[in-house]
């Protein structure tokens, strides 16, 4: 019996430890959610890989403001829910529904830590059929 609560316990532990997210993935969800472009870039990387519908590209962190600020606006975004998160060697990934007037998207994050933040290095939104 001992030694099948110990299996459970550390199955538990793996669960948890595969769910762990970063502290500001709640700003960056509410900052998609609302269509704030300007919250939204604090987060960026240097550097933000960006794949839209029409277009892919890698763009500066202005750049790249100016890119989803438009993406955002032109589609008139309504809300956005998270429905999966990881990480992966070293980088934190998280998957959800971006909805908008102009339809919904499938929406994929991919953080890289770098110090004592999490940095967005790529972003992609994908048409949902």
């Amino acid at each position: 019996m001992k030694r099948l609560m110990g299996w459970v316990l550390a199955g538990m532990a793996l669960i948890l430890v595969s769910y762990r997210s970063f502290d500001n993935i709640d700003a960056v969800a509410t900052a998609i959610r609302s269509g704030n472009v300007n919250q939204l870039s604090p987060f960026f990387d240097i550097s933000v890989d960006i794949s839209l519908p029409d277009k892919s590209d890698t763009y500066s962190k202005t750049q790249a403001e100016m890119v989803i600020g438009d993406f955002f606006n032109t589609n008139g975004v309504q809300n956005f829910k998270i429905t999966q998160q990881g990480e992966s060697g070293g980088t934190f990934f998280c998957a959800g529904i971006l909805q908008t007037r102009a339809g919904n998207y499938r929406t994929t994050l991919f953080f890289k830590h770098k110090g004592d933040k999490h940095f967005l290095q790529e972003i992609r939104f994908q048409t949902v059929d």
